[in-house]
């Protein structure tokens, strides 16, 4: 099989069904950039209290569209882990959480669920025996407990580390969709990098209101948000992922 895929299906609508089923199930779904983001994930990496075990040579995320799904299907399963911690662990009140950013954060949750659970449906389906494993989220770096990065820790609050890793999907999508041979999948990633960017917008507001396209994130001169490539992206996102990830050949 190629790893220039052609989806099953006559047209992008059949291509979307995995994703198009659970948002009409749950009603709420909304369709509406990284430096900053890319800086705070690889200090909390670098946690003394990081786990991070690199794991033989690598795990292939493999080439052309097949290897780029891999790759969104792999931050994907990064975030819906992180989401789904916030929602069962960060407390509500204190140092935690509003009632509404929990609300928030829950409603997220769901969102990234859906985006992964998407992925993994469609290279099932188009590309048997090729779809990544499950990985293990290291967030060592992170405190649940924390709204914020307290003063002088080294680990991040959860609203830094949302904006690190939103900001970080945000230009992945960027930096990946120039790599996708297939239009139906380009459709689906456009349309799932605008949440994307809905997410960083509303996080960077409830840390420093005003700040939800600053210059760090889009460039004044042309208007544009953030892109990096996938390996740039793999290597930060890295520490927060036991298994060693290599995104070499992504797109090609």
């Amino acid at each position: 099989m190629s790893d220039n895929l052609q989806p099953r299906g006559s047209d992008e609508t059949t291509f979307a069904q995995p994703l198009y089923t659970p948002i009409k199930r749950r009603s709420f779904f909304m369709y509406a950039g990284a430096t900053a983001g890319a800086t705070a994930l690889v200090l909390a990496g670098c946690s003394k209290d990081s786990t991070t075990t690199p794991v033989d040579n690598g795990i292939s995320l493999g080439a052309g569209d097949v290897g780029v799904l891999n790759y969104a299907y792999a931050l994907e399963q990064l975030e819906a882990a992180f989401y789904a911690q916030v929602k069962s662990v960060t407390p509500v009140g204190g140092a935690g959480l509003s009632q509404i950013e929990k609300d928030y954060f829950t409603e997220v949750a769901t969102h990234e669920e859906i985006h992964r659970n998407f992925f993994k449906a469609a290279i099932t389906r188009d590309a048997p025996g090729k779809l990544l494993q499950n990985l293990t989220p290291n967030f060592s770096g992170i405190d649940f407990t924390q709204r914020t990065t307290p003063a002088g820790s080294a680990k991040l609050g959860v609203l830094n580390a949302a904006k690190a890793f939103e900001d970080l999907g945000v230009a992945a999508y960027n930096g990946a969709g120039k790599l996708i041979k297939t239009a139906a999948y380009l459709v689906i990633a456009g349309q799932i990098v605008s949440v994307e960017a809905r997410h960083a917008a509303y996080v960077r507001e409830l840390i420093t209101p005003g700040s939800f396209a600053a210059d760090d994130q889009v460039n004044p001169t042309n208007g544009l948000d953030m892109a990096m490539d996938p390996t740039a992206v793999i290597a930060i996102a890295q520490a927060f992922v036991m298994e060693k990830l290599d995104a070499s050949t992504v797109g090609k």
